[in-house]
């Protein structure tokens, strides 16, 4: 369990907060999205889970251990970080090289590093690529070999920023896939992100932040049938979701529905069962 207790924080010994009395428990297994505008302290808050922030007051516990106490080196083979920019992780020259490097800094065996970097690499359809240079890569090859540089060696909690920036809907529904598996094996998955469209489908747990203060801990639905805090914290509400609110004010539906195909279903059987 990740655990912050009354965290603040500032860049600066005389600067402002950029993130105030934060209070957050995150459990094993947990699928969660940080969601906020630009500027609200998404980013800033995951780097305190694997110590690349440290607090300027209160605590941050990675399954009890205190991040001050422990360099990012030991919190990082608990806590997996897949930045924005995947090109910008990358400096080996070679796929294959840029998957085994963790693994060696780790200390793994050559026969270990060489089953587990193979095994990743046909997970994530990478291994035809694995001599080549990582910056040739398309914008969603590059992403997933991000992430596979981050499960090779299996953390238990994985941080992605902004994974669907870039992204065309194909590359969006295989990162989705990624995430359900990720899932499926019990990880702790944790999104920092603004793409509400992209939460809206998964359903996780949200953290909405604003101006470095948590607004918003719960559900993604109840969140998303709740226009004003979401305008309030530089967010717009999901198409899904402002459909469902016109119907209801048209008087045309009493209860919501919870996915794209729901939707479809009501409309249709609202046109008498008629398709458009």
């Amino acid at each position: 369990m990740i655990v912050v207790e009354n965290l603040y924080f500032t860049y600066g010994s005389q600067g402002d907060y950029v993130l105030k009395d934060i209070n957050l428990e995150i459990g094993e297994g947990e699928l969660l999205a940080i969601m906020g505008d630009n500027g609200a302290g998404k980013t800033t808050l995951v780097k305190h889970f694997n110590g690349l922030l440290k607090p300027t007051l209160g605590h941050v516990y990675v399954d009890d251990i205190d991040t001050r106490d422990v360099p990012v080196s030991e919190l990082s083979r608990k806590v997996g970080m897949i930045f924005q920019y995947p090109e910008k992780m990358f400096f080996s020259e070679r796929v294959w090289d840029e998957v085994a490097f963790a693994l060696r800094n780790f200390g793994y065996d050559e026969s270990s590093i060489s089953r587990l970097v193979q095994k990743i690499l046909n997970i994530f359809w990478l291994w035809k690529y694995r001599d080549s240079s990582p910056f040739i890569l398309s914008g969603g090859e590059q992403r997933r070999l991000a992430i596979a540089s981050v499960l090779v060696w299996n953390p238990k909690y994985i941080v992605m920023d902004e994974p669907t920036a870039g992204q065309d809907a194909v590359q969006r529904e295989i990162l989705l896939q990624i995430i359900n598996m990720m899932v499926s094996q019990g990880k702790t998955v944790i999104l920092v992100t603004h793409d509400v469209e992209f939460v809206a489908e998964i359903r996780p747990r949200v953290i909405l932040m604003s101006n470095g203060e948590v607004m918003y801990d719960g559900e993604a639905t109840r969140l998303f049938r709740n226009p004003d805090i979401l305008e309030n914290a530089g967010l717009t509400q999901p198409i899904l979701f402002k459909l469902e609110s016109r119907l209801r004010n048209l008087g045309l539906i009493e209860e919501g529905f919870n996915t794209i195909d729901e939707a479809a279903k009501k409309i249709v059987s609202l046109l008498g069962g008629k398709h458009l």
